[in-house]
């Protein structure tokens, strides 16, 4: 990026980041989630670390947050209440390690912890009893909320005495931790509010926050805050020698901590450890986006010291986010295999729900319309049930003075000047006008030879293009017609890639009839849906000779799906096609898999598996005689998931009871996916 042209991002950047920080710390009333402030904020300072001249005191990377409002004492904490490096991967936590690494000769464990989301507040005992509770604040001073706290059923009034700390019940003794409500309790409320016919909360973090600087004791007592505690510090360091330590004083005294913590011998345990709560951590009692590792040795970490406002010696790991803000390169328009233009959005990679995201579907001019995207905008996208990505909203605070509206028309135009478009009645996609154009014709054949359909490996775009433009096909059957004579004058082709082009179509003349439906590539009709229609109709030739109201009694179609399967097959031309590649010798073939030995079981998937692609999967459990659904209904037996299971295919499942099983289980236990 230009000079000019960062500085210009960086100003807006901190400008509207500022304006969140405010939002957040002061009003406790955020406008957006973390997972966007996050990406703002990472990428503010991507920019700053590619341009550290343009950085000054005032960026919010060189603060914590913003002066408190009024309404209680400002209490000046006896030691800053820092914040910690953000990581996102496992590569990032070694990194860290590498560093740290080289900054001691001691050996080194660590001490792993879940991060709460609540409001950060330090519980301060003279002799035992509570005598002041503080707020984070802006990390040097907080606010006195000492008659609220002291209302937390959780928080003791006076610290149980220890056998093995005899000494915590003396002099000054400082809990830091988080003041939540849990999510149960969260609902609750809500739940009440809609019977009283109030609005609900927007998350437990607000309320919490928004609870504990109530000026009536009384309120916040009537809330269910609960306080969690992270650390413990004494005036003697020495005291207390490693965080593990720590954690055990803080249970002995009579302070909740998180049972779940716990101290990690090496690299590889802290990594183990990361791993099981990205799944597991949906079901704390808690919302949490991350973990904290720290050195275990205390004094380790303080020697390591601080850079900036974190400590050497520890960071926050945080889970991929749902949301995430990238900008958009450019909106381009792809014509699919059925003539539908679909604009498409390119935006500057980003990371969502562990993968990297580089476009998204706008679906059409009306989804654009109701956007109001623009090319240069800052957009708030998001994975649909883990999987596929979209845009939620544009930041209008960022748009680029001279963007201008997309006309979706004048797209079509631009980008395609060769085609003719119409936008049928009643719907709200453009098509291409005609059914043979050349565009339209290639995308065609390589559906068809695709690995969901077909299958004829050697009909990639490249090839297929080739053929189209020389003009040796001008539909579907026509690949079947191709000679070697034909093919090898051809630019592109040799003698032995010719030949190799012509034996893999002649070997793709009997393919199994639920692909070869699948690869004709009618509207509607996907990989499941053909074969449902395989097993009904068990031949081309039935499947032919079907009326509408035979398609009706397919399970999983209904009245859209078959008006499109009667409206293909009912056209003169697509009649003339299937005889043309029977006339050609292609036969599609049918065999039963109700004998099978997942016969009558309906499988799910959701993440990535390991042992093969979602295909595959899908092509041994059919293969098997299952049933492979793309989504969970309540015919569906076992939803396996591969990698981190998609939130909203869980909730489903278990609400319908529909047993999960991992990868690994659903092999062990129902079916070898090894064999």
């Amino acid at each position: 990026m230009q000079k000019k042209n960062a500085k210009n991002r960086i100003d807006e950047l901190r400008k509207l980041i500022s304006k969140y920080s405010y939002e957040y710390h002061v009003n406790d009333a955020p406008s957006v989630s973390d997972a966007i402030y996050d990406g703002l904020f990472n990428e503010l300072k991507q920019l700053e670390a590619e341009n550290p001249d343009l950085i000054t005191p005032e960026s919010p990377t060189q603060r914590v947050g913003n002066e408190l409002k009024g309404g209680f004492e400002k209490v000046a904490h006896a030691s800053r209440m820092l914040s910690l490096n953000d990581v996102f991967s496992a590569e990032d936590v070694l990194k860290w390690f590498k560093r740290v690494e080289k900054m001691t000769s001691e050996k080194l464990d660590f001490f792993a912890d879940i991060k709460m989301d609540g409001l950060a507040c330090s519980l301060i005992y003279v002799d035992g009893k509570l005598n002041r509770a503080v707020t984070r604040g802006d990390s040097f001073i907080g606010e006195d909320v000492t008659n609220n706290v002291r209302t937390i059923r959780n928080v003791p009034l006076e610290l149980q005495s220890s056998k093995n700390y005899p000494e915590i019940s003396f002099g000054r003794t400082e809990i830091r931790g988080e003041i939540l409500i849990l999510k149960d309790d969260f609902e609750k409320i809500n739940h009440q509010m809609i019977e009283k016919g109030q609005s609900e909360y927007k998350n437990p973090r607000n309320l919490a926050a928004g609870t504990v600087r109530q000026l009536d004791p009384k309120l916040v007592a009537s809330r269910p805050l609960v306080f969690i505690a992270y650390d413990i510090i004494r005036e003697d360091d020495r005291e207390i020698r490693t965080w593990e330590q720590a954690y055990q004083i803080l249970g002995e005294i009579g302070i909740r901590r998180n049972s779940e913590a716990r101290r990690c011998e090496d690299l590889n345990e802290v990594v183990k450890f990361i791993d099981f709560w990205d799944k597991a951590r949906l079901d704390l009692p808690f919302n949490t986006d991350g973990l904290v590792v720290k050195i275990n040795n205390r004094k380790i970490y303080k020697d390591l010291g601080v850079v900036g406002k974190q400590p050497r010696a520890a960071i926050a790991y945080k889970y991929a986010a749902e949301q995430a803000t990238t900008i958009v390169k450019d909106i381009v328009i792809s014509i699919g295999r059925t003539g539908a233009a679909t604009p498409v959005a390119v935006f500057e990679p980003v990371q969502v729900a562990g993968t990297t995201v580089k476009h998204a579907s706008l679906h059409n001019a009306d989804e654009i319309e109701r956007l109001d995207v623009r090319r240069g905008d800052t957009v708030v996208i998001y994975k649909a049930g883990d999987i596929i990505p979209k845009v939620e909203s544009v930041i209008m605070d960022l748009r680029p003075k001279e963007s201008k509206k997309i006309d979706f028309e004048d797209e079509l135009k631009r980008q395609y000047p060769e085609l003719e478009f119409y936008r049928p009645q009643g719907e709200a996609v453009y098509r291409v006008r005609g059914a043979v154009q050349s565009v339209i014709l290639a995308k065609s054949i390589e559906h068809y030879a695709s690995r969901g359909a077909v299958d004829i490996n050697t009909l990639g775009e490249k090839n297929v293009k080739a053929l189209v433009d020389a003009g040796l096909v001008q539909d579907l059957a026509d690949i079947y017609s191709l000679k070697f004579e034909d093919v090898v004058s051809l630019e592109r082709f040799a003698k032995i890639s010719a030949q190799k082009l012509i034996d893999a179509i002649n070997n793709a003349k009997n393919p199994d009839l639920d692909k070869f439906i699948y690869g004709l590539g009618v509207r509607h009709i996907g990989a499941q849906t053909a074969k449902d229609l395989a097993d009904k109709f068990q031949s081309l030739n039935s499947l032919r000779q079907a009326d509408l109201d035979d398609f009706l009694e397919v399970d999983g179609i209904g009245v859209v799906v078959a008006e499109s399967l009667a409206g293909w097959l009912f056209d003169d031309q697509n009649q003339d096609l299937l005889d043309k590649f029977t006339s050609l010798g292609v036969v599609p073939h049918y065999e039963s898999k109700s004998d099978g030995y997942l016969s009558g079981i309906s499988i799910a998937v959701t993440g990535t598996l390991s042992a093969m692609s979602r295909l595959e999967f899908s092509d041994l459990i059919q293969k098997n005689g299952g049933k492979f659904n793309t989504s969970v209904t309540k015919d569906t037996n076992y939803l396996v998931y591969g990698g981190k299971i998609g939130a909203s295919k869980k909730a489903k499942a278990e609400k319908l009871g529909v047993q999960i099983l991992s990868e690994k289980e659903f092999s062990d236990q129902v079916f070898d996916l090894t064999k």
